[in-house]
C-alpha cells in the first residue's frame, strides 16, 4: 500500500501541503481532484519519491520511500508527467525501452528481452503501430499513450539472465499528473478507457492528479479532495463527488447526476455566485 500520513511541504516558506494523508489500496483508481495551485502536482511527486516531505511520512508497504534504493523504488513507482520534454529525436520504441533503465546494470544495454517488453507495452497501450515513428510526429493522446507504455515496461521483471528481485505482481503504483490536461475529447476518452482497462486486466494501482471532474468520476472508484493544501473529504467517488464539495472545492454550483448512458457521475457546472 502507497500511503502519505499526515504530511506537509513548503517551497521555502510558503506552505503548500499542510497534514494531508491519503491510502492507496493495492487495486485502486485514486484521483487527486483540485482546482488549479491546491497541492495536487506537489502532493504527486512526494507520492513518487521525488520530493520528500517536510513533515509526515510517505510510505511504500510501511517503508519509507527514501529508505528504498532509487533502482528498486522504480521498479514499484512509474510516473507520467503532465509534459515529456525529450532532448533529442527518439522513436516510440526507444520512448518506451527508456523504462527498463532501471533493470539495466552499469553500463548494460537493452537486449533482445528487453526489446520485447517493451513491444509488449506499446502493444497494450494500442500503440504497436507506431514503434518507429519519432516521437515528435505523434499527436498528444498517441504520445501520452506511448509514455504510458514506457511505464508498464518499467514493472515488468528483470530477464532471467539478470539478479535482480522482481517486484511482487500488483505492487506497483502508476501515477499521473494531469494525463489529459493538453487532449481533446477523442484522446480523453481513449486515455480514460486505456486507465479502466490497464486497473481491470493487470490490477494496477493509479493515482492520477486532475482538476476535471468528469475525467476523474469516469475513471476513479476513490477521490481525494484537495483545496489550499488540505484535504477536504477522500473516499469512493460516488460519495464524496457531490453538488456541495464542488461548491467548497471550486466555488461554483453545479448539478451531479448519474449518467444513465456513461454508467457514472457527470457534472455541470451552473454558475459562479
Amino acid at each position: 500500500m502507497l500511503r502519505a500520513a499526515d504530511v506537509s511541504f513548503r517551497y521555502g516558506r510558503d506552505p503548500v501541503l499542510r497534514g494531508v494523508s491519503l491510502d492507496a489500496r493495492p487495486g485502486t483508481l485514486l484521483g487527486i481532484l483540485g482546482p488549479n495551485g491546491s497541492g495536487k502536482t506537489t502532493l504527486l511527486r512526494l507520492l513518487s519519491g521525488f520530493l520528500r516531505p517536510d513533515g509526515g511520512a510517505v510510505t511504500l508497504d510501511d517503508v519509507a520511500l527514501h529508505a528504498f534504493p532509487r533502482h528498486a523504488l522504480a521498479r514499484r513507482l512509474a510516473v507520467v508527467p503532465q509534459e515529456t520534454h525529450l532532448a533529442f529525436d527518439y522513436t516510440a520504441l526507444e520512448l518506451a525501452l527508456m523504462g527498463r533503465y532501471p533493470h539495466l546494470g552499469p553500463f548494460e544495454l537493452e537486449g533482445p528481452a528487453d526489446v520485447e517488453i517493451a513491444r509488449e507495452a506499446l502493444a497494450a497501450t494500442g500503440t504497436a503501430a507506431l514503434a518507429e515513428r519519432m516521437v515528435d510526429t505523434l499527436s498528444g493522446g498517441e504520445k501520452q499513450r506511448v509514455v504510458i507504455a514506457s511505464a508498464l515496461a518499467q514493472f515488468a521483471p528483470a530477464p532471467p539472465r539478470r539478479h535482480s528481485r522482481p517486484a511482487p505482481a500488483g505492487e506497483q503504483v502508476l501515477l499521473l499528473d494531469e494525463p489529459t490536461a493538453s487532449l481533446d475529447v477523442h484522446y480523453q476518452l481513449e486515455v480514460a478507457s486505456l486507465l479502466r482497462r490497464l486497473n481491470r486486466e493487470r490490477g494496477l494501482t493509479t493515482i492520477v492528479s486532475t482538476h476535471d471532474l468528469n475525467f476523474a468520476a469516469s475513471v476513479c472508484t476513490e477521490l481525494v479532495l484537495l483545496r489550499d493544501g488540505r484535504v477536504l473529504a477522500a473516499g469512493p467517488t460516488t460519495q464524496v463527488l457531490t453538488a456541495r464539495a464542488v461548491r467548497d472545492l471550486y466555488g461554483v454550483d453545479a448539478d451531479v447526476s448519474l449518467h444513465a448512458g456513461a454508467g457514472h457521475l457527470t457534472v455541470v457546472p451552473l454558475y459562479r455566485p
